[in-house]
């Protein structure tokens, strides 16, 4: 009966498999001579349990993660926090950053950082004050903006995360201005690896 069930199993797991090859013939060999040659091996052994997590203390004068830099906007109790300005390994650098809404009423933002792009961020920008040089938001082949899409409306009491990626400055610029339609400047924004 053991060997049955078995068969049956390693019938259903090859069926799977097939499956999910999309039946390309990627397969070198039959289904006959698989189930006839084919061992069932022995179920694992019991994993043993995982450790217990363990709180680790910060590290002494260490201050919590907060963000690289912050400024207001032109609409009262609307804020933005650069949360990320990361060097990536393709070139580029990425800019994460949050949209926060501390007024009583929602806050459209459709048009709010678009540069060409209707409902984007492409209107953020970089800016090199050492090397006088700007960076615009990456574009892909169809000349779309390589960040944040749909950005929609940020309701009252809350906040809206948002991207974009740009052409990496030369390896020496270590902090850098981040310009964002309708908010204060962002200056010396450290990049990181």
């Amino acid at each position: 009966m053991k060997r049955f069930l078995r068969g049956i199993f390693l019938m259903t797991a090859l069926g799977l498999v097939g499956y999910a090859m999309g039946h390309t013939g990627h397969m070198p060999w039959t289904w006959s001579a698989s189930i006839a040659h084919a061992q069932v091996p022995p179920p694992p052994a019991p994993a043993a349990p995982a450790p217990a997590p363990t709180a680790t203390a910060p590290a002494p004068g260490a201050a919590p993660a907060g963000p690289l830099a912050t400024a207001d906007g032109e609409t009262p109790g609307l804020r933005v926090d650069v949360t990320q300005l990361k060097r990536d390994s393709g070139g580029t650098v990425t800019l994460k950053f949050t949209l926060v809404n501390d007024s009583d009423t929602e806050i459209g933002m459709t048009n709010y950082m678009t540069a060409s792009d209707y409902n984007t961020v492409s209107g953020v920008h970089l800016i090199d004050p050492v090397g006088k040089k700007k960076y615009f938001v990456v574009r892909d082949t169809e000349k779309t903006c390589v960040c944040s899409r749909s950005i929609g409306t940020v309701e009252a009491k809350t906040s809206a995360n948002y991207w974009a990626k740009f052409p990496a400055p030369p390896e020496t610029v270590e902090k850098i201005s981040v310009v964002i339609p309708h908010f204060g400047p962002l200056d010396d924004v450290p990049i990181s690896r």
